[in-house]
């Protein structure tokens, strides 16, 4: 039996934002979409631009599920493709319901998710933290036996996930960092949704900082 691990799979796309001229645009955008699992099974970790890469990375191993850390595009984007690919059901809390529609109109996920929610995988057990404030159904997943937290875009290396839309909220992301991400030991890697990996302790002496910049 191999022993459990994680990869990663970096996948390109395009983010639409409206900026002050009023006229839609696309920017790039690399995400983080993060697979556990061993030779044999896997849980997929967010969705993100290119399933026929997320399928390849899989290969033949046995999806038991797509968990999704929120509901913003660049997350679910490759949602479905990717699960009728693998034949997983898609996993995304409730309360980004109204985000994920923005997406897929009337195609649903299979699954709510919610706090303290258990995912076993390999003898890995995955554990999901609700951590609104960027969206308000955004999640983290604890796997304390691999020393990781799968931090979405709650969490990043020098700061929290943004909080720029009218459903988002900084006082409730700095209240998800402070009780849930920093209550995992200093020396959990936070694998976030975006760029470089970083760890709890790394990230704790700086909290009164980010509060007194508002971000």
């Amino acid at each position: 039996m191999s022993e459990p691990r994680i990869e990663r799979v970096v996948t390109r796309g395009a983010l639409p934002i409206e900026p002050a001229s009023g006229r839609f645009e696309e920017i790039p955008i690399e995400n983080n979409v993060w697979i556990v699992g061993d030779d044999e099974q896997v849980v997929v970790i967010d969705a993100s631009h290119d399933a026929a890469a997320i399928e390849r990375a899989v290969g033949e191993r046995e999806t038991l599920g797509i968990l999704l850390t929120h509901g913003h595009n660049d997350h679910v984007n490759a949602a479905v493709e990717l699960a009728s690919r693998l034949d997983a059901l898609i996993h995304l809390h409730p309360d980004d319901l109204f985000i994920w529609r923005e997406t897929h109109g009337d195609a649903v996920p299979d699954i709510e998710l919610a706090h303290g929610a258990s995912f076993w995988v390999a003898g890995v057990d995955l554990t999901t933290l609700h951590t609104p404030g960027h969206t308000p159904g955004s999640v983290c997943f604890a796997a304390p036996s691999l020393g990781a937290v799968f931090s979405g875009d709650t969490l990043f290396q020098g700061g929290p996930g943004a909080t720029r839309w009218e459903y988002s909220s900084f006082p409730q992301i700095i209240d998800s960092i402070r009780t849930q991400l920093f209550a995992l030991p200093g020396d959990t890697a936070a694998l976030t949704g975006h760029g470089e990996r970083t760890t709890i302790a790394a990230e704790q002496p700086d909290l009164d900082a980010w509060i007194a910049r508002g971000w």
